[in-house]
């Protein structure tokens, strides 16, 4: 080879050592360019997806939450015929005996049960003002708690041969007592309700949520 060929070709060796995609290899197919390392994948479209989903339980479970403590504590049915063979007053926050007092001088039944139970109501000896005409009990339950309140209603019914009561109570309380009733006496159950101060409503539904709960899942008897 002449020097004149060996200096064209020199710088071409000295130059950058690069293959342009169009250059064919011997089997007559193209190079393909190195691939460059792959960065790390960041937060994709599942992620948002996976935060939509919980967000939709949540507000979910909030909305069952609220319709299930609104029938059970705000709104429970209530009312009662016009007459029924017992009154029933438990014990508790509310004005209570007013109202169970009421429905005996309307005479709506010809006996009204009074719970002495707690210190709410009926403090000492007293308990309620004579009513023409109908018979006035009142009772120390034992223990001093819905359920004991139940109990005692059941023997009275064995007792006097009821087929109907009348519960009178908070609007908050009115599922578990019926259900607290119902389990010591087969017959009819209505309730009134008495009305209750606005400020005492948030601890009476959080109270609520436990106390029948704990009916449901623990005391399940009469």
């Amino acid at each position: 080879m002449s020097g004149r060929a060996q200096d064209r070709y020199a710088g071409t060796a000295q130059g950058p050592a690069w293959i342009n995609s169009h250059v064919r290899t011997q089997l007559g197919r193209p190079l393909t360019r190195l691939r460059t390392a792959q960065k790390p994948r960041t937060a994709g479209p599942g992620h948002p997806r996976r935060w939509r989903f919980l967000i939709a339980a949540a507000a979910l479970l909030v909305a069952v939450f609220g319709v299930a403590t609104a029938r059970l504590f705000v709104w429970p049915e209530r009312g009662m015929p016009g007459h029924v063979d017992a009154i029933v007053m438990l014990n508790g926050p509310g004005d209570r005996l007013p109202t169970a007092l009421s429905l005996a001088w309307a005479h709506r039944a010809p006996v009204v049960v009074i719970s002495r139970g707690s210190p709410y109501w009926a403090r000492g000896t007293g308990c309620a003002p004579q009513i023409p005409g109908v018979r006035v009990i009142c009772f120390g339950p034992d223990p001093a708690t819905t359920r004991g309140e139940a109990e005692f209603t059941g023997r009275l019914a064995r007792q006097y041969h009821w087929h109907s009561i009348v519960l009178v109570t908070t609007t908050p309380q009115d599922t578990r007592a019926r259900l607290r009733v119902q389990r010591c006496f087969p017959g009819s159950i209505y309730v009134m309700t008495a009305p209750l101060p606005a400020y005492e409503w948030p601890y009476a539904l959080v109270y609520e949520w436990g106390a029948t709960l704990k009916a449901l899942l623990v005391q399940r008897s009469c």
